[in-house]
Order: C-alpha cells, then structure tokens, then sequence
C-alpha cells in the first residue's frame, strides 16, 4: 500500500541519515576522494574524449561529498551544472566554476549556487548525471532526501531524453540488496550506484 511503502522508505532514510551522522570527518573526506576518482573515471567513459557537461550536485553535512569530485570535472575540462530548488519542487540549473558563491536556498536547507538559471531545456543536452540518494537496492530502487525535487525532475526528464545516463552517489553501506527498497507509481529506476569503492550497475538499465 502506499502508505506503508512511504513509511518503509521513511524508517530506511532515518536509518541511513543516523548513521552518516556518526561518521568521522577523515572518513567522509576520503569517500568524497574516492567518489571524485570513480565519478571522473565514469564521467570520462560517458564523454568517449571530449569535452562534455554534467549535472552533479552540492552534498553537504553528512552526504557524501560532491566539491571533489565537481573540481576534478571542471580541472578536466567539462562543463558543470548545479541545481537550484524552485516553487513546485521544480530545479533550475547553474553552471558552476570555482568562482562561483554558494547562498542559502529559499525553498530547501541546501546551500546553492549563485548564478543565471536555466531550464530542463539546458539539461537534456547534458551527457550524464549524477544525483543523490540516502539508500539504492540492487534493483534500481531509490531513496532520495524526501523533499521530491528529483522525483519531479526524473519524471520531467524522461519524456525528453528516456535514456539519459545517470548515477545516485551513495556510500559504500547505503547500497542493499534487491527489493529492500518499495518502489511506488513516480519513482524512476536509477541504473548505477557511484560509491567510494566503485561503480555498481544496478538491475533494469545501463550507463
């Protein structure tokens, strides 16, 4: 039942969020390390050369970080698009470089950048993307942060570019076997787990 299956995913977000919150500072700086080796390693595989542009995001508190990895891509060369939380839990995007500030997002306790915003339009032309994610089963199934801005972004992606690639950045624990995770009537399968240890391709799609 749907009611059940949102309480599921609430216990198994809560689950995940406590024990981020006990991890070491040293421990989850050198996740973000290793996520930034795996994700450029990818990112170079799903740009075959050349240069290309990524949406990721900014991961702050206890999620794994992103900076990383997003300065490893822009020292490569690609281009970087970062989200920005809108009315309707709709996201623009806004090119990132190191010069860019980060400001408090007025719809969400994010920090965002700040910067022209595009549209959905800017990101069908992307060549992947990179999203985040509290826990992902082995099934594709995902658990986001709960406030569903990506759930209104996959949704509205996919009737533009049903095949875009993409990965949910996660910590090597967050990864749980097939079905441990409800999945419900708007949620998209999400084809690989990017975690410190490695890139996993996940049950119903490939990137």
């Amino acid at each position: 039942m749907p009611g059940d299956s949102k309480e599921a995913k609430e216990m198994i977000r809560a689950r995940h969020r406590q024990r981020r919150a006990r991890m070491a500072s040293d421990e989850r700086e050198e996740a973000g390390a290793r996520l930034a080796v795996n994700g450029l390693e990818w990112a170079q595989r799903m740009a075959a050369g050349k240069a290309s542009t990524f949406c990721v995001y900014l991961g702050v508190g206890s999620e794994p970080p992103t900076v990383p990895l997003i300065t490893a891509l822009h020292g490569q060369g690609h281009k970087v698009l970062l989200p920005v939380c809108e009315p309707d839990r709709h996201l623009s995007w806004v090119y990132w470089t190191p010069a860019v500030e980060f400001v408090r997002s007025r719809y969400a306790p994010i920090l965002e950048p700040d910067g022209v915003r595009h549209g959905l339009d800017v990101v069908a032309g992307v060549t992947a993307l990179v999203i985040p994610a509290t826990a992902l089963d082995m099934s594709g199934n995902r658990i986001g942060q709960g406030g569903g801005y990506y759930d209104v972004f996959l949704a509205s992606l996919a009737t533009r570019v049903p095949q875009m690639p993409l990965a949910a950045m996660i910590y090597d624990e967050e990864l749980l076997p097939a079905g441990s995770i409800p999945s419900e009537e708007f949620d998209r399968k999400v084809p690989a787990a990017l975690m410190p240890s490695g890139l996993v391709r996940l049950a119903d799609a490939a990137s």
